[in-house]
């Protein structure tokens, strides 16, 4: 399967989101919108791209160990490859999103978590060590996309792996630039690997259990 071409069409929707650190609650309206069922491999960033940055490797392996700017470049060049209209424009240190581009684009953290749990309403869309490679399940690495079960509408390796990029700025005034993060990692603990779980970090940052899936508009 090329696992790059499979995109799942979600129907419109709201979600709620919840941040721990600020118990904060916030209700999100989402449209209609297409997801990857499957993360970004190395074999497909590289057929884009022509880098191989993992730390691990393997085609069919999650691409990992690349920033929020990795991604964004990557969205527009896959776009630009197949005759699409750019989701971003970038400009220096600055990027805007074009809301009505046909082009990949990373999820936002709302429609991630709606996809994410695919009309559940608990911490997971299934038993952890079925959905997930986990600190407990994954022997000390990552694992090639598609292994574990996946959601009710299709998608796999939300949770665990590798987390996903978001679109979204965390807290703009207390983190800055820094972007959310979504989904747990292989190397995380069982809480980690929840649908409402938020991380944060730079987005220049790469690490090796941090990778993305991509969405489209419409």
């Amino acid at each position: 399967m090329d696992t790059s071409r499979v995109m799942v069409s979600i129907s419109a929707g709201r979600v709620q989101l919840t941040d721990r650190r600020t118990e904060r609650r916030w209700s999100v309206e989402v449209e209609a919108y297409r997801l990857a069922a499957f993360p970004v491999t190395q074999a497909e960033y590289a057929q884009v791209t022509g880098e191989r940055p993992s730390a691990s490797t393997g085609d069919r392996r999650p691409v990992e160990s690349v920033s929020w700017w990795d991604a964004i470049r990557f969205c527009n060049a896959r776009s630009a490859r197949e005759g699409l209209r750019p989701a971003y424009r970038v400009d220096g240190e600055h990027v805007d999103w074009d809301v009505a581009a046909d082009g990949y684009r990373l999820p936002t953290e709302a429609e991630w978590e709606y996809a994410c749990r695919a009309g559940t309403t608990g911490p997971r869309y299934g038993p952890l060590d079925d959905i997930a490679w986990y600190r407990d399940n994954s022997g000390g690495h990552v694992h090639e996309v598609g292994g574990r079960q996946p959601n009710a509408w299709g998608l796999y390796d939300m949770l665990g792996n590798v987390w996903d990029w978001c679109w979204d700025v965390y807290d703009a005034q207390v983190y800055g630039s820094y972007r959310v993060l979504r989904g747990g990692g292989w190397f995380d603990e069982h809480w980690s690997c929840r649908a409402s779980v938020r991380r944060r970090s730079h987005p220049t940052f790469t690490v090796d259990d941090v990778g993305f899936r991509l969405a489209r508009s419409g």
